[in-house]
């Protein structure tokens, strides 16, 4: 723990920070449930379909957007972060 606080020193968040992240964090799990269930439903409708070529791709899909919601998730938390720091 000490070498990692020399390399990356620990940021002191206001409460109105913490705020912000725990606003960030329920917005991005809502987006990312909505689009599950979306894209989950669509995938039981097609899989007793027998179609699952566009199973595959629409698993694929799911994958690709959780992945880009994290990463815009995290992205907007550094902001938050940075702004700490800053002042």
């Amino acid at each position: 723990m000490e070498r990692l606080a020399k390399t990356t020193p620990t940021v002191k968040l206001t409460g109105a920070q913490k705020k912000q992240l725990a606003e960030l964090d329920s917005k991005f799990a809502a987006k990312i449930a909505e689009r599950e269930i979306a894209l989950k439903d669509e995938i039981t409708k097609l899989s007793a379909a027998g179609n699952f070529e566009t199973v595959e791709k629409l698993q694929q899909q799911l994958i690709g957007e959780r992945k880009k919601l994290q990463a815009e998730l995290e992205e907007k938390k550094e902001n938050v972060r940075r702004d700490s720091v800053e002042n």
